[in-house]
């Protein structure tokens, strides 16, 4: 330790400022604690200052309101992020060890944080939410590091050390993948959240396909439904179509909104009905977003079942299942919700859901058992593979925002061909003379 070094660390309890920097630090970290597991809705100041032995009177001296304080722990959140990266590039120029080494720095930080080692860091859940300018800072830091990790992919698509694809759909799925770890990583054991680490890092950049080259479709376009008209005279098919309306505006604006963004009012004015017609129907907020995570879920069975007889191999499978989902994801069937707001559901009815989620997408994991068999996917790990892949769905939609698109599958293909193929380049396809 050096001398300036050795003072500091002495003056520390004498340094104002340091010790008001500690304080905020561990209120951040356990609002964020909080925010990931019971949801930012569900968590009051109180509930915070209590977890903290502290006063709410001594919480407001360090933030206000629960609003500045969701905001406070998104800044922190992507603060560290770009910190990381800054690290990560005065430490190597490969593209290639760059984007390992971000990978892995999300792994070791969650459970560096889940062992009182480090922080706790807030999911970026409810950026939809936020005020206006509270919204725009964070969507801009956001943005930066993404272009940030694309850079690093177009690096290495140039020196080629990486194979050629749509840097936008690559980068956006591996920040999907990731956005997720902090769901699935507590059924991980402490001793194996490395272990699961290099085994995204092996799926990133080896992909699932087993075979040499790489993996293109023969499934055909998996067209979305144009949707079904009631007869004028069934009136129970009226309503559950009427439901079914309110289901895909709620969820359309839960998605963009947030839970506490998004009001009944803007629900019924965009469907043009009444408040009072909503309420027909739909008992509140709640209910209604409980509803909207019921028809997701409805339709992600449907399209596992359709992928049963779709394809001939496990790969194909998945490859139908992804891509229908990316489909309905971005059209006139969709959205699908963005488990961006299950935080928002009480604690009974969130484990429901994610329970009968977790049931869906263990079809995903028959086929990926059924490829593994099959030979035409590689040996991974099917949990690992599975939450990968269902992250970076969730972060599907509204993909023209981030890129442009012509023909959507083709855009679902370019999407999902990391998962497939990986990053780096493959062994080519044995040629015959």
């Amino acid at each position: 330790m050096s001398s300036s070094e050795s003072f500091t660390s002495r003056a520390q309890p004498f340094n104002r400022q340091a010790q008001h920097d500690a304080k905020r630090a561990a209120i951040l970290s356990e609002a964020a604690r909080l925010f990931n597991g019971k949801g930012s809705r569900a968590t009051t100041l109180q509930d915070i200052a209590a977890s903290l032995g502290l006063t709410k009177t001594s919480l407001y001296y360090y933030v206000r309101t629960k609003e500045e304080l969701i905001y406070q722990c998104y800044l922190a959140t992507l603060q560290r992020q770009h910190q990381a990266l800054d690290e990560i590039e005065a430490q190597t120029v490969s593209p290639v060890e760059r984007i390992l080494a971000f990978l892995k720095r999300q792994f070791e930080q969650w459970q560096e944080a889940r062992e009182g080692r480090d922080v706790h860091l807030a999911a970026l859940l409810e950026i939809a939410s936020l005020k206006d300018e509270h919204r725009d800072a964070i969507e801009q830091a956001y943005i930066s590091l993404f272009k940030r990790l694309r850079s690093y992919l177009r690096d290495g698509m140039a020196d080629g050390s990486l194979r050629s694809g749509d840097s936008t759909s690559m980068t956006r799925a591996i920040i999907g993948s990731l956005d997720w770890l902090f769901h699935w990583l507590h059924s991980v054991p402490e001793d194996g959240v490395q272990v699961a680490a290099a085994q995204a890092a092996d799926l990133l950049l080896h992909g699932l396909y087993a075979g040499p080259g790489c993996y293109h479709s023969a499934i055909g376009p998996a067209d979305v439904d144009s949707g079904v008209t009631a007869s004028g005279f069934d009136r129970d098919e009226q309503n559950r179509l009427k439901q079914e309306a309110f289901y895909k505006a709620g969820t359309w604006l839960f998605n963009r909104k947030g839970f506490n963004g998004a009001s009944l009012d803007e629900i019924a004015d965009y469907l043009s009905v009444s408040k009072g017609a909503f309420y027909y129907h739909i008992r509140n907020k709640e209910d209604l977003l409980y509803n909207c995570y019921n028809q997701s879920l409805a339709i992600v069975e449907r399209v596992y079942r359709e992928a049963e007889s779709a394809g001939t191999s496990g790969i194909e499978k998945i490859d139908y299942a992804s891509r229908r989902t990316f489909l309905i994801q971005n059209s006139g069937s969709g959205p699908l919700i963005r488990y961006n707001t299950i935080t928002a559901l009480p604690t009974a009815r969130r484990l429901e859901v994610l329970a009968r989620t977790d049931t869906a997408n263990n079809r995903f994991v028959d086929f990926l058992a059924e490829g593994v068999a099959d030979g035409s996917i590689r040996p991974v790990d099917p949990l690992v593979a599975r939450n990968l892949l269902a992250g970076a769905i969730n972060a599907s939609m509204d993909i023209s925002l981030w890129r442009r698109v012509g023909h959507i599958d083709d855009a679902a293909r370019e999407y999902f061909d990391l998962f497939f193929n990986g990053l780096l380049h493959r062994e080519p396809e044995a040629t015959t003379d």
